[in-house]
């Protein structure tokens, strides 16, 4: 029913409430002022009346004949915009049943809270399967076209609320690959559906030559396992489960908040029901959910190459999923003792190592350590202070590429004695000798 004051008279139209087409540029609230004489009053509870036709109501107000200022004040007629369907679409008005349903189908994918975790993405998504709801239908779209959401309202054809919107959603996208139907994305009815287990860490500690070359462990996790006794559906055996009252079944609850900017509604997952939108006994051995933790050896290939920071993937060895999900994963992370001799670098591995002057002047072969054992390196006659010697191939081996290995990098220091005894003291003086009478010849 909807009251229109002009002066001191008021005319009473029931059923279809007036409503001004208004675009979604339009502000939230329109107010008009609507000037009228008893004359026009008289007309208007006619039978003629478009009160009582099916034109639509922005011709009563529009119209040149019924438009006449008196002098007198008259009331306001307050009008508030509705959705453009079209718009929120982002179809044309002419826009066929395909198009409508392509357009739809787009929007979902991208605003699905499931997908779009930006505030404000839920209510969009809402907003969006409503305008599919009522321009899917022929009859509801008919009324809407003619006169806006208030007459589909007048009509009693409610608009859906937020779960009938996933129900919208999924009755478009069931059994196509991760959209509704097949778990990953959906309503009320994927929160009933199986959901993957957690991710477990696992820090394993290895030695520096385990680490180069590669191992195989045996290690010991604890994780959460499906439960034996309720077979993981979290359920006392032969209970049955009854519909959440907190949220009605729909695994989720409405919180609003009035602000001086609006209303603003947030969606949480139900405390009371975990998001299922079921409550039931729940097992004595798991509390409910539907996991036990417990304890279980497996053997881990660790492969040549790995270092500090390395993570490991074994597939399907985390915590189990809900209702029969898949498990999740178990993640290994590396940790490599240092060397006391042998320092690395990426793929290489490096080693100080210290000649006497007589060995660096006159050349030797010497014993060093490599992750091979103790292996003989050669140093030519006449190596400098700080000169690098490469041993190929002794280094670390490629992560995933055994037969392709860095290479080990000698370092030399040359040792110069602080102190030598009096035979070493005349041998030096004599080489000194001798170097300095070659000296005047050799510029010659």
């Amino acid at each position: 029913m909807a009251i229109i004051s002009c002066g001191s008279t008021r005319v009473t139209w029931w059923r279809v409430q007036p409503q001004l087409t208004l675009r979604s540029s339009v502000s939230d609230s329109l107010s008009t002022s609507v000037h009228c004489s008893p004359k026009r009053i008289t007309s208007l509870a006619s039978q003629s009346s478009t009160f009582l036709s099916k034109k639509p109501l922005n011709e009563l107000f529009s119209s040149a004949p019924y438009i006449k200022p008196c002098q007198r004040r008259g009331a306001r007629l307050v009008v508030r915009a509705s959705k453009d369907y079209y718009s929120v679409l982002g179809v044309s008005r002419n826009a066929n049943k395909s198009e409508i349903k392509s357009a739809y189908r787009k929007l979902a994918r991208s605003y699905h809270p499931d997908v779009n975790k930006e505030p404000g993405a839920e209510q969009k998504f809402k907003d969006i399967s409503n305008a599919y709801e009522v321009l899917s239908d022929d009859e509801k779209r008919s009324i809407y076209d003619k006169y806006g959401e208030d007459g589909l309202k007048g009509a009693g054809m409610g608009m859906g609320d937020f779960g009938n919107a996933f129900d919208i959603f999924e009755s478009l996208f069931e059994g196509m690959g991760g959209m509704g139907g097949s778990g990953g994305m959906g309503g009320r009815g994927s929160r009933n559906r199986a959901t993957e287990g957690e991710d477990q860490v696992y820090n394993l500690v290895l030695n520096f030559k385990e680490a180069v070359f590669g191992v195989e462990k045996e290690i010991e996790i604890t994780r959460l396992e499906s439960c034996s006794t309720c077979d993981g559906s979290g359920a006392k055996p032969g209970s049955t489960p009854s519909k959440c009252n907190t949220c009605g079944g729909q695994g989720q609850v409405i919180s609003s908040a009035r602000t001086p900017l609006g209303v603003f509604q947030q969606v949480m997952t139900c405390s009371t029901c975990g998001g299922s939108g079921e409550i039931s006994t729940p097992c004595s051995t798991c509390g409910g959910d539907g996991r036990s933790r417990k304890s279980k050896r497996i053997s881990l290939k660790v492969p040549a190459g790995v270092d500090s920071g390395s993570r490991l993937r074994v597939r399907s060895e985390g915590n189990a999923g809900r209702r029969g999900g898949p498990p999740g994963d178990l993640f290994v992370m590396i940790d490599v003792r240092p060397d006391p001799v042998l320092k690395r670098d990426d793929t290489n591995i490096l080693y100080m190592c210290k000649v006497s002057y007589i060995d660096a002047i006159l050349g030797t072969t010497m014993k060093v350590p490599t992750v091979d054992g103790m292996v003989d390196l050669k140093i030519p006659a006449g190596t400098q202070p700080g000169t690098t010697l490469v041993m190929a191939k002794k280094g670390v081996p490629l992560l995933n590429k055994r037969n392709m290995r860095g290479d080990q990098l000698v370092k030399v220091q040359v040792e110069i004695p602080k102190r030598v005894s009096g035979e070493e003291k005349k041998l030096i003086e004599e080489l000194a000798n001798l170097k300095k009478e070659k000296a005047p010849s050799g510029r010659r």
